[in-house]
């Protein structure tokens, strides 16, 4: 395993985030949260070559009821040509986040105007009443069209890769336990980007304590246990609810990103160690500095660090097999 250092500092005040029970109390009753961060247009405000990029909506049909997706592939007279593919899954608790957030729709942008074209899914969120696998299964729904379809992605359907942030980290090295389990086909690589895959918190008090009264971070130890409570239910301790719970030997090589500001990044270092001890192909890096969500934030010197190092990651591969 490798790390990646980086001088960038996220300088966003420490402002402490709602408890998750206040959290759910204000999504209940909505169809969709966006929440506050750039939407499509103030992204491509902020990165105007990233305009030309092809970018189509379409409906994955799933065992719960669509999907929605969208594709990103280059696009205009200078594209580059599609290198690789990767089918890609924002986070947001299991609660939050559509393919409209920075997470979800900066990243496809970025990834496609480099080459890399991008299936980005979204699923049901854990709300009034849905649980695992409901997600799940929306995000294997996804994955199997990539498969179907990847001559529209423009690559051989073996060559896509899996990735996600956060909770749909969490959601994407679920599937591919499951894929493994099934004896179904694994994406080329997996990529982690700041994931929990534990049912609960993960990490030194001490440490914990600190990030937390450093940064405000929202995930206390109360917060974490509601949300993967609520996520998974009595299934909490399902390996394909939280990967951590079972054995990581077959996976595909990962790269596993996390951000040094943040309490969830103990818990994709153990599963970095446990999947490098099965025999995974791991590669760890942290972004020093850095809080969760950095993604979401693509204006910044750390959110760009991390997209660039997906990028780099997904079309490393391409050349190996050129």
């Amino acid at each position: 395993m490798t790390d990646a250092t980086d001088a960038a500092r996220d300088t966003r005040p420490a402002e402490p985030l709602m408890s998750f029970a206040d959290l759910l109390a204000m999504l209940e009753p909505l169809d969709e949260f966006r929440g506050d961060g750039l939407s499509p247009a103030e992204v491509v405000a902020a990165f105007p070559a990233w305009a030309a990029v092809d970018v189509e909506d379409v409906t994955v049909d799933g065992p719960h009821g669509p999907v929605p997706a969208r594709l990103y592939r280059p696009g205009g007279a200078d594209a580059a040509p599609v290198r690789a593919a990767c089918v890609w899954v924002h986070g947001g608790a299991f609660v939050m986040g559509t393919l409209d957030m920075a997470e979800s729709h900066a990243v496809g942008l970025a990834l496609a105007h480099r080459g890399v074209a991008v299936l980005a899914l979204d699923y049901r969120k854990a709300l009034r009443g849905v649980r695992h696998p409901v997600p799940l299964d929306d995000v294997a729904a996804g994955w199997a069209w990539a498969r179907a379809h990847a001559d529209r992605l423009g690559v051989a359907a073996d060559d896509l890769h899996l990735g996600g942030a956060s909770a749909g980290g969490a959601l994407v090295a679920g599937l591919t336990l499951r894929l493994r389990d099934r004896g179904e086909p694994l994406p080329r690589s997996l990529v982690l980007a700041y994931t929990a895959v534990h049912p609960g918190p993960v990490g030194p008090p001490e440490e914990l304590a600190r990030i937390r009264r450093e940064t405000g971070d929202a995930f206390a130890d109360d917060f974490m246990d509601a949300c993967c409570a609520n996520y998974a239910g009595a299934a909490v301790g399902d390996p394909y609810a939280f990967a951590a719970n079972g054995d990581a030997t077959g996976l595909p090589p990962t790269l596993v990103l996390t951000c040094e500001q943040d309490v969830l990044r103990f818990s994709a270092e153990e599963w970095a160690r446990d999947a490098a001890a099965a025999g995974v192909d791991v590669v760890l890096e942290d972004l020093p500095g850095a809080r969760h969500g950095v993604l979401d934030q693509p204006t910044t010197a750390h959110g760009r660090t991390m997209t660039t190092r997906i990028g780099d990651w997904l079309l490393a591969d391409a050349d190996g097999r050129a």
